[in-house]
């Protein structure tokens, strides 16, 4: 039996609707899924939690992402090489007069070790926030900012209101991450800030909080000044992605901040899927996928929710 040419032409032109529509399908399946998810960025360090000692050169299967308790999809992982702002807190009240000779040695090695890092300063908490080093890369200019570091006679620590204004001024700054690194004694707190409220401007600032603190004797207060003053130490490291390390003696200062800029300095660039939301989460948190291994990190400033 022959086939007539109309019958022909209509056996060849189903086909080819068949795929061209296949393929359109495919195409707007495809642009959908994409218009679905965002990438976000978050920078994280990871270190051995036994020897504090960073550990590099991870891939997407030793991060584990959440968002409001929803897993993410970890899409890549490089090493962290954009410039980071670090601001230093340093309590240099009267009642740190003990510890400043400590205080100034493990200051020296510890901007020492940043460098190549990224714009650092130091502030002092004495009476009132003050700059004894604004931001620079410069270990000269730092390391005089360092030989600033003395105990002011009749003072008291601000470090509510320090970590207030030092967070409005991160946020003005362009660099795409940044840290807060504050080193104080228990001391007696002259800040009348409410914790809520700055943590509130630490979150607005970008900025990971990481709080070396000595433990030990000192401000037996139990007013509103150091409950706020001990809410923040403890809420703001967990809460901005950083951390807290407690120290019985000054003479560990030093060991402690290398250990810092060693975690600082290793920091990845973890990049993950995060479907498109009117709503976004109030929570993102990273951790290590692997036993023994710790990590602490925080989103890249300025696109938290781009």
């Amino acid at each position: 039996m022959r086939l007539g040419r109309s019958s022909v032409r209509k056996m060849s032109r189903h086909p080819i609707v068949g795929l061209v529509a296949g393929g359109a399908l495919a195409l707007v399946i495809s642009v959908v899924l994409v218009a679905q998810s965002a990438e976000r960025v978050l920078y994280v360090s990871v270190w051995d939690e036994a020897t504090r000692a960073p550990i590099t050169g991870l891939g997407t299967d030793a991060f584990n992402v959440r968002e409001d308790s929803a897993r993410r999809e970890v899409l890549r992982v490089t090493p962290a090489t954009s410039p980071m702002s670090i601001a230093i807190l340093v309590d240099n009240s009267q009642a740190a007069t003990p510890t400043i000779a400590d205080l100034r040695k493990a200051l020296s090695s510890f901007v020492r070790a940043l460098d190549g890092i990224g714009p650092v300063a130091i502030i002092g908490l004495a009476d009132r926030p003050t700059i004894l080093r604004d931001y620079t890369t410069d270990q000269k200019q730092l390391q005089d900012g360092v030989g600033k570091v003395f105990a002011m006679p009749g003072s008291g620590a601000t470090l509510l209101d320090a970590i207030v204004e030092t967070s409005q001024g991160l946020a003005k700054r362009d660099t795409d991450r940044a840290a807060m690194v504050i080193v104080t004694g228990e001391n007696r707190e002259y800040g009348n800030r409410h914790y809520q409220d700055v943590l509130a401007a630490l979150g607005k600032g970008g900025a990971m909080m990481h709080a070396l603190v000595l433990t030990g004797p000192g401000s037996s207060q139990l007013n509103d000044e150091a409950r706020n003053r001990a809410s923040v130490l403890d809420l703001g490291p967990k809460a901005s992605g950083g951390t807290r390390t407690d120290v019985l003696t000054s003479q560990a200062f030093e060991v402690k901040l290398q250990e810092l800029a060693a975690i600082l300095k290793s920091q990845h660039r973890v990049v993950y899927a995060r479907p498109q939301t009117l709503i976004p989460p109030e929570k993102v948190e990273v951790s290590a996928t692997k036993p023994g291994q710790a990590a602490s990190g925080a989103p890249a400033r300025g696109q938290a929710i781009r």
